[in-house]
């Protein structure tokens, strides 16, 4: 038999999507542009439709109900990238068309479907924590560049700013803890190219590791725990990049 991987004392490995499992650049350039490409026709053909509502509804009323002014604002949150809960479920909805179709695939970096596979093989639980909507991580997560494609039947949990709230806000870490009670912080760790969000997920109580992936902007050489960003997921790197990070904060 095969030896299990060893990932060190934790019991639930949280991952952003972007930037951390598949490239920033799916997301710009490929999930984005698709989504503001289907938006006119879709917007013809469903703005009355029941199904539509809710989604519709959900957005300020000053664009609810006026269909030009309604694509106007989604191009403009999308264009200065603003994370509303409202435009998030909206670009999901949009890209279940594509991923369903084949049109999209979500690009996931190569090391990151044996990562996940492994840890869960080993008995760990894998959960996403991701600006994007729940059911839009479930979409890219079920049809990837992975064989085979549907990575989310591995997934234990999903979080996103309407379930837990901000990502950088260390209340949204927590809130993800309580969801698990029986799971103490010490046995979490969450990776995410962004810095601000691995602080706020240590404050809670997690460990959590910077990652610097291809296609990312170089992590900020002044902060304290850059030195330790990882580029490349396996059982060895967290752990050694874990216990770093400890051994340095706990001296």
């Amino acid at each position: 038999m095969a030896e299990q991987p060893d990932f060190g004392r934790f019991d639930v490995l949280l991952l952003d999507i972007e930037g951390t499992v598949c490239p920033i650049s799916f997301v710009k350039d490929v999930l984005f542009p698709y989504a503001l490409n289907v938006l006119p026709d879709f917007l013809a053909e469903q703005w009355d439709e029941p199904s539509f509502a809710g989604y519709r509804n959900a957005f300020p009323d000053d664009y609810r109900n006026d269909r030009s002014a309604f694509e106007a604002h989604v191009r403009d949150l999308v264009a200065r990238d603003v994370k509303a809960p409202y435009l998030k479920a909206l670009q999901g909805h949009l890209w279940t068309k594509g991923y369903e179709s084949g049109v999209l695939k979500a690009p996931l970096f190569p090391d990151v479907p044996p990562f996940i596979t492994n840890a869960h093989a080993a008995g760990k639980k894998i959960m996403i924590y991701s600006s994007g909507s729940v059911p839009a991580q479930k979409l890219l997560f079920a049809h990837t560049t992975a064989q085979p494609p549907d990575m989310s039947v591995v997934i234990s949990d999903w979080f996103d700013t309407v379930n837990a709230g901000p990502k950088t806000d260390v209340a949204s870490y927590t809130t993800i803890l309580s969801h698990h009670p029986d799971i103490s912080p010490a046995r979490w760790i969450f990776l995410s190219d962004n810095l601000s969000e691995v602080d706020a997920a240590r404050q809670s109580g997690m460990h959590s590791i910077p990652a610097v992936r291809p296609g990312n902007a170089p992590l900020p050489s002044h902060h304290p725990l850059s030195e330790f960003a990882v580029s490349e997921f396996t059982p060895a790197s967290i752990a050694q990049a874990a216990a770093a990070i400890a051994a340095k904060t706990s001296a």
